[in-house]
């Protein structure tokens, strides 16, 4: 089945770009067939070796914009002798480095270049060995970069291509120091081309920009309005020990299929996995407490179809990415009003129609007004009917919590107490009690 859809596409085609065979082969096996507004805009630029700042929303093809212009480059222009990556791709998170290449991999199927993702979590050495040997696309998040680059696995003086994926959101996870020394040690802006994207172009995003970009153009492919339009949004005001009923009702009641639901803390994605199995629904939770190895596990299961309900905190709302969610559940308000339009943002993709329900209860309804500023609009309010509502079967929840570490184990060579009234007296520190 064709991505490309007539309702999220423009009427420009991919064959009207001076694209070589190779990657016009990839955009065909990748199903793409025209431009969606933000590939409008922004490839008549890239191709031509300019540097942009991109305003673009997840879901609107911004990572196959600056792919096809990568892929386009590398055809063009043979390797040199230097050895090392001649294309870097920074992203915040390990999910979304994963996504990239995965995309990377459909579009660059018919070219000899492969990407290499470089994360936490994961076998270090089996990383480093793979940048030792070279690859051509390295996808990256910044911590892991900055361990190989001092360790001389990384070599950025071959760069000809950067790529900041999701600034706003590196900015937000405190990456802007790591952010700035890796640029320092790239080869000048004026020889090699960048390209930024953002979900919103911010004072501070746009002063990393014209800081270490060559004179870049700016991009917006969002109007005022900042939720894509395939979504339907809906709120529902609820009584927090209410909550959880209306939940189940409209796991019950509405029609879903694949569904992503969002909370703010990790004790709430614990808790509503453990009720959502104990209500007969095979829930799966995911949170930065996760490890890396089970975490990606569980996304693949997700995409796959094989897990039908997510459970997530925001460290998922920037990477996962599956066309076929059609609901996403704001269980809880989030904090940060962009972090609203990144989860909501998991549904209406490639052109599918999506919906976002939105539980606004009395400890996170004071978010509400931020949230709406920010997208400029009301979200339609509905009013849940009794019938609505369905009963908990689970038994009470009870956290598990993690045995604070003992005195010995934080503090090496530290005494307990059984130790100290073990020794002779004479031997005490002054103040213990034998």
């Amino acid at each position: 089945m064709k991505r490309s859809d007539p309702e999220t596409t423009t009427k420009v085609p991919f064959s009207e770009f001076n694209l070589s065979e190779e990657v016009l082969k990839g955009i065909e096996s990748a199903g793409f067939t025209h431009c969606t507004p933000i590939q409008e805009l922004a490839l008549p630029l890239t191709l031509k070796g300019k540097d942009i700042a991109a305003q673009a929303q997840t879901g609107t093809g911004k990572t196959a914009t600056f792919l096809i212009t990568i892929f386009n480059r590398l055809v063009n222009n043979p390797p040199t002798r230097r050895r090392g990556p001649r294309t870097l791709i920074i992203a915040p998170t390990r999910e979304l480095a994963v996504q990239i290449c995965e995309e990377a991999e459909l579009l660059g199927k018919h070219t000899e270049f492969k990407a290499l993702p470089v994360f936490g979590g994961v076998d270090y050495v089996k990383q480093q060995k793979a940048l030792r040997k070279g690859a051509d696309i390295v996808v990256a998040t910044p911590g892991r970069l900055i361990d190989y680059m001092k360790r001389k696995a990384f070599s950025p003086k071959g760069v000809q291509i950067l790529v900041i994926d999701e600034a706003d959101r590196l900015f937000d996870m405190g990456f802007i120091k790591d952010l700035r020394y890796i640029l320092r040690l790239l080869p000048p802006y004026s020889r090699r081309q960048s390209m930024l994207f953002s979900a919103t172009l911010s004072y501070a995003v746009m002063e990393l920009a014209y800081q270490y970009m060559n004179n870049p153009q700016q991009v917006r492919a969002a109007g005022k309005k900042i939720t894509l339009e395939e979504i339907d949004q809906t709120l529902y005001h609820v009584g927090n020990d209410q909550k959880l009923h209306l939940l189940l009702g409209l796991l019950k009641h509405e029609p879903w299929h694949h569904i992503l639901i969002f909370s703010n803390t990790r004790t709430g994605v614990d808790m509503l996995t453990f009720k959502l199995k104990a209500n007969g629904y095979a829930a799966v939770g995911i949170s930065g407490l996760v490890n890396q190895k089970k975490r990606l596990k569980i996304i693949q299961g997700f995409k796959a179809g094989k897990i039908k309900i997510l459970v997530a905190t925001d460290v998922a709302s920037r990477g996962i990415h599956v066309e076929d969610i059609d609901t996403v559940i704001n269980y809880d308000i989030p904090q940060d009003p962009q972090d609203y339009v990144h989860r909501i943002g998991r549904t209406g993709r490639a052109g599918k129609p999506g919906r976002a329900i939105t539980l606004a209860c009395e400890t996170y309804v004071y978010y509400l007004e931020a949230v709406e500023k920010f997208i400029g609009e009301k979200i339609k309010v509905e009013w849940a009917d009794d019938s609505l509502y369905e009963e908990d079967r689970a038994r009470s929840y009870h956290p598990v919590r993690k045995k604070a570490p003992s005195r010995r184990s934080a503090h090496p060579g530290a005494l307990t107490r059984s130790r100290r009234t073990n020794m002779p007296k004479r031997f005490q520190p002054k103040g213990s009690k034998a």
